[in-house]
C-alpha cells in the first residue's frame, strides 16, 4: 500500500474550516487530475468525485465539537487561546462562531449529507486522548449531553442524529461502521502536565502508526 500525505493546511491549520477544507479539496484533485476549472466551493469541487469515495477514517476526529468536553484544563485552555489569538477554528470548535447555535459552521456541517458517501467509517479514538471529548470523536450520546434538557442540549442531539442517520442511510453496497478504541502505554512519560491534561495520547495518535497498520492489515477489505 502507498499513502500521500497531505500538505495543503501544513501551517495553516488555526483559519476557518471551510477555508481548510477548500484547500485539502484542491490538493487531492490536482492530485487526480493535471487542470481543473477554477471554482470557489470545495463541495462543487468534489461533487464529480463523491461516487468513488471508499473508506473514511477519522482519527481522533471531534465530529461534534467541544460541546461536553469534561477536560476542564483543556477547556481553560481553549478559553484562554479564543480570548487571545480569536483564530476562527477555535471559534468553530466551540460553537462560539455565531451567535445562534444553528449557524454555527459544526452544526450546519452535521446537516449536511457527507459521511453517507463513503462506503466504510472507521473511527478511532482514545479515552486516554483528553484533547478530544471520547464522544466527539466517536460520534456517540455522553451523560452530560443526555442530561441537559436545555435548547443547547435539544440541539446537540439533532446533531449527534444528523450524523447517525447519515450512518443508516440506504446504501446500494453493505456499508461497514467501526468504533475502534484505542489504549496507548502512557506510563514512560511518567505524570507531567502533558499526561495529566491527555496531550500525550493526542500526540501518540499522530506519531505512532502501529494501531493504523493493524486496522488496514485487519481490514484490508476496506482499503482496497
Amino acid at each position: 500500500m502507498e499513502f500521500l500525505m497531505s500538505e495543503a493546511n501544513e501551517d495553516k491549520t488555526s483559519g476557518d474550516f471551510r477555508e481548510m477544507g477548500l484547500r485539502l479539496a484542491q490538493e487531492v484533485i490536482s492530485f487526480l487530475k493535471k487542470k481543473m476549472d477554477r471554482v470557489s466551493r470545495s463541495e462543487s469541487i468534489m461533487e464529480p468525485y463523491l461516487r468513488y469515495l471508499h473508506t473514511y477514517v477519522s482519527i481522533s476526529g471531534p465530529h461534534l465539537g467541544y460541546l461536553y468536553s469534561s477536560n476542564s484544563l483543556f477547556n481553560s485552555g481553549m478559553w484562554l487561546l479564543k480570548k487571545l489569538k480569536g483564530t476562527r477554528c477555535i471559534h468553530q470548535l466551540m460553537f462560539t462562531d455565531d451567535p445562534n447555535l444553528q449557524n454555527t459552521f459544526l452544526y450546519k456541517l452535521c446537516e449536511r449529507k457527507t459521511l453517507e458517501n463513503f462506503r466504510h467509517i472507521v473511527l478511532l479514538s482514545s479515552p486516554q486522548d483528553g484533547y478530544v471529548p471520547y464522544h466527539s470523536a466517536r460520534i456517540e450520546l455522553c451523560h452530560a449531553a443526555s442530561m441537559d434538557h436545555s435548547k443547547k442540549g435539544r440541539l446537540f442531539l439533532q446533531m449527534l442524529n444528523n450524523c447517525l442517520d447519515q450512518l443508516r442511510a440506504p446504501t446500494s453496497e453493505h456499508r461497514l461502521f467501526l468504533r475502534c478504541d484505542v489504549n496507548f502505554d502512557t506510563s514512560a512519560y511518567g505524570r507531567n502536565l502533558n499526561t495529566i491534561i491527555g496531550r500525550a495520547a493526542h500526540i501518540e495518535f499522530l506519531e505512532s502508526d502501529v494501531f493504523a497498520k493493524f486496522i488496514m492489515w485487519s481490514f484490508r477489505e476496506l482499503f482496497c
